[in-house]
């Protein structure tokens, strides 16, 4: 009798060291970019840097952005010379030594700690993705729900590591067991930065431990394979130069406007592949040579459509970003200035006889893990949703629309939140409110632009088309950093300002995306 051959059971075994690795990098990352901003505008008496807020806005800008850009060359040099099992390894290595530098109290390790972490993360960041994709045949039906679970596993690592790093960093409890065993209690801030690196250690103690069960994905090329160093040159030479421009329109108002291009120039681009000039065909020669088929003049026309369709979709994204990005900037300056975070009984919880002392006010931090804790409560039910909806669920460029109508809603919500700061510190629910509308938009957009790239991508810009996803993700990142510099916590009436022309932004745009629709369509052809 012949047996039906069974569907593979279970998942792959490297998948679990690379969820737990994924796990304690994102918690490392998540847990120092919760103090990042704060630490830099607390003042000498707190610990902190003392900048002002555009400063310490634009640092956080530029750091944030470097991650993801750094993404497209750390991509490269797996692809071409490491492999994505060492430049994972290695790229947590660098995360490490950059988390442990900023434990240091001093200016010059804050900004070495910082270029470490962008550059490792770079390397690590796209590399183990693809090693989770390696494990899978194409073919794999388990492929999605390994995904699933390994997307689990980065919003539990952002989840747990605000809280930690947190209550490290700014609870008066930490701080008053500093002081009790010898420390500088002003050096709190410090210690959450340690605790990042730490994170960072534990996930390459798991990656290290499971090398047997890696061994057979995220391979270098092989000894004989010619290395691109030429292309590798030019590669981080486009990277420099476009840092060296961010840097410069940061730092001389003269060159201000150059900021204008982070929207202008990918605009241009849509327009130019979406209804610009098409390349004829030469004309039939009696002998019929000369002329390439009229196959191949199709293919081009649909691929250029395409590459529009992805340009409108990363253009959406950079503008959701924008504003979705500033939770570790404004957001979180509202919740520390701005949020009553007071506790009963100081912050004494008893749970199961034991009682514990958290401190009051609780710290500002903790709000960041909201996001992500709704991430965990609501990706199952869009997952339900979109497979319950099936063929009659929205369309990507619809589903982007939505994204942006609860993104600008979010900040909506908080004009009446913050006109209400003038009589005093508001109730936390603005915030909570706020990351619920954000998430919903989120699970809009995010995972289903990162899907839908890799549909309308052509096999042979499968690369290029990702490395486009970045960087509007870098440059979205960096102007959510420009718009965090003009928020204030002195003028209410200002602040709900801040707040309504951000929103009336995201409406233009909304409005412009959901008027593009049945064109971008089009323009994605067949792909759904």
């Amino acid at each position: 009798m012949n047996r039906r051959p069974s569907r593979p059971r279970g998942h792959p075994g490297g998948l679990y060291p690379l969820f737990f690795t994924e796990m304690w990098e994102r918690f490392s990352y998540y847990g120092m970019r919760a103090l990042l901003v704060l630490f830099m505008v607390e003042g000498a008496d707190g610990g902190g840097l003392g900048f002002d807020t555009p400063r310490a806005s634009l640092i956080y800008g530029t750091y944030t952005m470097s991650v993801y850009m750094l993404s497209i060359p750390g991509g490269f040099i797996a692809d071409n010379f490491l492999g994505a099992r060492l430049s994972v390894l290695w790229g947590g290595v660098v995360i490490m030594l950059g988390h442990f530098t900023l434990a240091i109290p001093a200016h010059s390790t804050f900004y070495l700690g910082l270029v470490l972490i962008a550059l490792g993360t770079g390397l690590l960041k796209p590399n183990i993705s693809t090693m989770v994709g390696s494990l899978y045949t194409p073919g794999d039906p388990r492929r999605d729900a390994g995904f699933s679970m390994f997307y689990m596993g980065i919003n539990l690592g952002a989840f747990t590591a605000p809280l930690v790093t947190g209550w490290l960093a700014q609870s008066t409890v930490c701080k008053e067991m500093l002081a009790a065993a010898g420390f500088n209690p002003l050096h709190s801030w410090h210690w959450g930065f340690a605790a990042a690196g730490v994170g960072m250690m534990f996930g390459l103690i798991v990656y290290l431990l499971s090398a047997r069960r890696l061994a057979h994905v995220g391979h270098p090329p092989p000894p004989t394979a010619r290395r691109p160093w030429t292309l590798l040159a030019l590669v981080l030479l486009g990277a420099a130069a476009l840092f060296g421009i961010v840097r410069l329109s940061d730092t001389d108002p003269r060159f201000a406007w150059l900021r204008y291009g982070y929207v202008a120039v990918p605009l241009l681009l849509i327009l130019w592949f979406g209804i610009g000039p098409r390349t004829r065909a030469p004309a039939v020669s009696s002998s019929g040579q000369g002329r390439r088929p009229a196959s191949a003049d199709m293919d081009a026309g649909g691929e250029r459509k395409r590459i529009a369709a992805i340009l409108v979709f990363s253009l959406a994204a950079l503008v959701f970003w924008a504003i979705f990005e500033q939770a570790g900037s404004t957001i979180s300056l509202f919740a520390d200035e701005l949020t009553d975070r007071t506790l009963p009984n100081d912050g004494a919880v008893t749970v199961l006889g034991w009682t514990v002392r958290i401190g009051s006010p609780f710290p500002s931090a903790w709000f960041q893990s909201v996001n992500s804790l709704f991430v965990i409560l609501l990706a199952p039910c869009f997952a339900w949703l979109w497979v319950r909806l099936g063929d009659r669920q929205p369309s990507a460029p619809v589903k982007f629309t939505l994204g942006l109508v609860f993104l600008g809603l979010s900040f909506l919500l908080m004009v009446p939140a913050a006109s209400l700061t003038a009589a005093g510190r508001v109730s936390p629910w603005w915030i909570i409110g706020l990351f619920f509308l954000q998430t919903v938009g989120e699970l809009c957009l995010s995972p289903v632009g990162l899907s839908t790239m890799t549909k309308l991508a052509p096999a042979r810009l499968l690369g290029l088309v990702m490395g486009i996803w970045f960087l509007a993700a870098a440059m979205g990142n960096k102007l959510a950093g420009v718009l965090a510099g003009d928020f204030t916590s002195t003028d209410s009436h200002a602040l709900a300002r801040f707040f309504l022309e951000q929103a009336l932004w995201v409406a233009v745009a909304t409005v412009a995306l959901l008027a593009c629709v049945p064109w971008v369509k089009r323009l994605m052809g067949t792909v759904k």
